[in-house]
């Protein structure tokens, strides 16, 4: 007789930019067991106004790809047998990143780490999270009978990687010299997020096809916008202009672009004013298809750094940590 084994899958809304919001378990047979009971559970959950948004979708039905994000089937953690033999080795990295954070900060470079909306560090937790998505995705994670390791991506202030080390005394993060000195000498890669750097580059001379919707009627998105523009009758050509406005700027200096990576993709964060010329108000994602852009939705300054950081420190003076 087959055993049924302990999944747990990890789920988010669509379109959303946190980490997952919850680890949501379910015994199955299989991978796809465990997709298609969490896809009915969650369903018959969900209050019938939530389905009036697509932006509040908890599960869609075009499994594996949502609410899985860009790795599938490797964000499900190791399935597990019901009984615990083997647990240990499984489980190296099956941590709250939010216990190691201080450590981490203190060994790497400096750096604001935390803002209004991610407050206590939260945007080095929302890094770690995502990165090791990322390294597990790729299966860059080293895991043997002794340890389990990988590159965080960060650096100390002499420059030197820190990775990720956990054994069964715990989790410690290390330098390359102390790994050597406990006669380690596998060194994994960092998480790579693009292949072509012609993504990082926005050009100007492409329509950007705007999902208005998304952005003027989803509650989510109009509570992002500024108060006194809400309620405005001139909301629309104020977008607009800001988007023509944003495209000159750009064009003028291409540093205002910012890469982030969602959905297994480079897009890019446009700043647009609203309210003034020279302030920023929110940020415009896009991404690039052929030879034009899909503007998808616009977010806080705070949630589009943290965003940003995940593939490197933002350098534009118009994104930072509020």
């Amino acid at each position: 007789m087959i055993n049924q084994k302990l999944y747990l899958i990890p789920t988010t809304p669509s379109y959303e930019y946190e980490p997952y919001d919850h680890i949501y378990l379910v015994k199955a047979y299989s991978d796809q067991d465990a997709y298609n009971k969490a896809k009915s559970e969650l369903d018959a959950n969900i209050p019938k106004k939530l389905h009036e948004y697509e932006s509040y979708n908890i599960v869609v039905y075009n499994l594996p790809t949502f609410p899985f994000h860009e790795s599938k089937k490797y964000d499900i953690l190791n399935p597990i047998f019901l009984s615990t033999k083997g647990f240990e080795h499984m489980a190296y990295f099956n941590v709250n990143w939010n216990d190691y954070i201080n450590d981490l900060s203190e060994l790497a470079a400096k750096e604001e780490w935390s803002s209004v909306t991610y407050p206590d560090k939260k945007i080095l937790t929302n890094y770690m999270v995502h990165t090791y998505r990322k390294l597990s995705s790729e299966k860059n994670i080293i895991i043997n009978k002794e340890y389990a390791l990988f590159n965080t991506g960060l650096f100390t202030e002499f420059y030197q990687p820190i990775y990720a080390y956990n054994d069964k005394n715990g989790l410690q993060f290390l330098t390359s010299y102390e790994l050597g000195n406990m006669n380690i000498s596998e060194r994994p890669p960092r998480a790579n997020y693009f292949e072509d750097p012609s993504l990082l580059l926005f050009d100007w001379h492409y329509e950007i096809n705007i999902n208005y919707k998304h952005i003027l009627k989803d509650i989510n998105n109009l509570d992002r916008i500024p108060e006194k523009l809400k309620d405005g009758k001139n909301i629309l050509n104020n977008l607009n202009g800001s988007i023509e406005t944003m495209k000159k700027k750009v064009s003028s200096n291409y540093k205002l672009a910012i890469p982030q990576y969602y959905e297994g993709k480079i897009q890019l964060l446009l700043p647009l004013c609203l309210e003034d010329d020279e302030t920023p108000s929110l940020a415009l994602t896009v991404t690039k298809i052929g030879n034009y852009y899909q503007g998808h939705t616009c977010l806080t300054l705070d949630m589009a750094y943290n965003n940003a950081r995940l593939i490197a420190k933002p350098e534009s003076n118009w994104l930072k940590p509020l």
